[in-house]
């Protein structure tokens, strides 16, 4: 870990931050979830706290170091993890955990992330992702929120996490910090699987805003909307050219369609145009 006793101190000067946190490659389709963080990051003005180690926990072969600049100021960036702090738009503490998930000692990891919080006074963590799903491009981007905590579930009104499988370092995260008493919240965007590369705009968006309404703030989205839907016609004018995507397509707007609509209630819709114009006058 570099320059750990001065980003210890830093983090112990936080009072009662909200933490995000993501990782690229498996719990990372589209490159969803570190955009949203990465977004984040830039718009809230973070500056690092520290980095982790990569020596430690990366793969050189698997992930490799890249050469950035050009001239007399290129230098060799190495795949890490950055804990990075800054101030949401209310003013309130923020710390941001970006980087790639670790090839080894995942354990250890975790421990220190969890070390670090500690640290930062943190009562809360969001745990963000996105996964790949059977899900339509042209309808909104699904966020799941989930906590297996009785509190944070009763407070925000989500469900119990039901999931049953392999996962990614951020399920060992979330089970860490539940040891250590933080309590977590895990956020997933369905990723169309037939759109998936790099980088998904729509999903990004799709975080924020799901963010937006467990915060009960705005955010700035920059011109996260614009790119949205730019994305969206450039994926529409692609299945255009092809039958068959667009059939596939079809078949899956209906499915979405037909599972949606119960809870297309007027309540429902109102209440979520409500939270919008109460986001919208806090700019």
């Amino acid at each position: 870990m570099a320059d750990e006793s001065s980003a210890v101190t830093s983090l112990r000067d936080l009072d009662d931050p909200v933490v995000f946190v993501a990782f690229g490659g498996w719990n990372d389709a589209g490159s969803a979830a570190s955009q949203a963080v990465e977004h984040l990051a830039e718009t809230c003005h973070t500056r690092q706290a520290f980095s982790l180690d990569p020596d430690d926990f990366y793969d050189y072969q698997v992930n490799r170091p890249e050469v950035r600049g050009s001239g007399d100021s290129r230098r060799i960036a190495w795949p890490t993890t950055e804990i990075r702090t800054g101030k949401l738009p209310n003013g309130r503490d923020l710390v941001i955990i970006e980087g790639l998930e670790p090839n080894f000692r995942w354990r250890q990891f975790c421990q220190l992330l969890v070390s670090a919080l500690r640290s930062a006074h943190a009562d809360r963590v969001f745990l963000i992702g996105a996964l790949l799903a059977d899900h339509p491009h042209t309808r909104p981007i699904p966020v799941s929120a989930t906590s297996s905590d009785p509190a944070v579930m009763e407070d925000l009104g989500l469900t119990e996490s039901t999931y049953e499988g392999p996962t990614g370092v951020l399920g060992i995260l979330g089970g860490e910090l539940e040891q250590a008493g933080i309590q977590t919240l895990s956020l997933w965007a369905a990723i169309p699987h037939y759109v998936s590369s790099s980088p998904s705009p729509k999903a990004t968006l799709a975080l924020l805003n799901r963010l937006e309404d467990l915060l009960d703030q705005s955010l700035d989205l920059g011109d996260l909307p614009e790119l949205a839907r730019a994305w969206e016609r450039g994926v529409n004018e692609l299945a255009a050219d092809d039958s068959d995507v667009a059939d596939y397509v079809s078949s899956l707007e209906h499915q979405s369609d037909e599972s949606e609509l119960p809870e297309a209630t007027g309540d429902a819709i109102a209440a979520e145009f409500e939270r919008y114009l109460r986001r919208r006058r806090e700019k």
